[in-house]
């Protein structure tokens, strides 16, 4: 490893890169957030009343509009926007730090024989942080989508929820089950990106290097479709208790743990598992494309050039 700040020939990485990765998350995560609201807002919906919004993807858009308007699909997107700009800048900028940072400490060459473990390891450090501060953005999204009369705005909604419940009830009933949506989900969605956009790059004989900035957005665009899917997959059965929980009187009075284990029993696995998935797997397919693009393009914008694993022995 050379003594001029770089890694595998790219760089220097300094703060500097850092922050440029931390904004370029923030705003592409809250971009493809904010736009896949309406999706999110029937995918909430059919989670939390399955027996009300049966009709699929399509209907639940209808049976929105029908009798609630159009507006109706933009319910809680002041938080979505906020808490996953907050989320992103974490999240994809803690995955630059932490993947470089491994790479200096392990050696070159151990780092790129152990790239995927790097990956997973890198997501789920950035995104146990992201958390902390996005799950009370989604607690007061949740609230709004399932009961759009609980509050006019997503401040009168934080704090009428404080009000009832305390900080801890309030805003963070749905930590644990985030974590165990949202690290999975990173951890996949980083991890089978890189490893999808290799393959690509090994179908064309090529390297980022090697190919225009145009084209290496539309590796990641394509990479990240695939990513999406696999990452929405594994990460559903938590993202349908996330949004159960958040629901007032889901689970009960009792402990955090008692109510998402009363709302698991209630619900079933297969449930669990399938509820709201197609919508889900559109949704996170899509933005999950968008931001790895977006990402890519903010970060040539600011000057950067986001670190990709390569082979030093060649």
């Amino acid at each position: 490893m050379a003594d001029d700040g770089k890694v595998m020939g790219q760089g220097p990485f300094g703060m500097g890169y850092f922050l440029r990765g931390a904004l370029a998350g923030g705003i592409c995560c809250s971009l493809t957030h904010g736009a896949a609201c309406p999706i999110d807002v029937v995918k909430t919906r059919m989670q939390l009343d399955p027996v009300k919004y049966n009709k699929g993807l399509v209907g639940g858009f209808r049976q929105v509009i029908a009798e609630e308007g159009a507006m109706a699909l933009s319910t809680g997107l002041g938080p979505t926007a906020q808490g996953y700009f907050v989320q992103g800048w974490f999240k994809f900028g803690g995955v630059e730090f932490f993947k470089i940072n491994f790479t200096r400490t392990l050696g070159e060459q151990t780092a790129y024989n152990n790239k995927t473990p790097i990956y997973l390891v890198s997501a789920a450090c950035a995104e146990f942080i992201a958390d902390i501060f996005l799950c009370p953005y989604e607690a007061c999204r949740i609230r709004l989508v399932s009961d759009p009369t609980y509050a006019k705005s997503m401040v009168e909604c934080g704090n009428k929820m404080v009000a009832e419940g305390g900080v801890l009830v309030g805003l963070y009933s749905g930590f644990v089950p985030m974590l165990f949506k949202q690290i999975p989900y990173t951890m996949a969605k980083f991890a089978v990106q890189g490893a999808a956009a290799d393959s690509i790059y090994g179908l064309l004989n090529s390297s980022p290097e090697k190919m225009s900035s145009g084209a290496n957005v539309s590796v990641s665009l394509a990479s990240g479709v695939v990513a999406g899917v696999v990452a929405a997959i594994v990460s559903h059965p938590a993202d349908t208790l996330l949004s159960k929980v958040n629901k007032a009187g889901a689970g009960g009075t009792g402990s955090m743990m008692s109510r998402l284990s009363n709302i698991a029993a209630e619900t079933g696995y297969l449930n669990l598992c399938t509820q709201g998935l197609p919508a889900r797997c559109v949704m996170i397919g899509s933005l999950t494309a968008g931001q790895f693009g977006i990402f890519d393009t903010v970060m040539g914008a600011l000057g950067a050039t986001k670190f990709h694993f390569h082979d030093p022995s060649h």
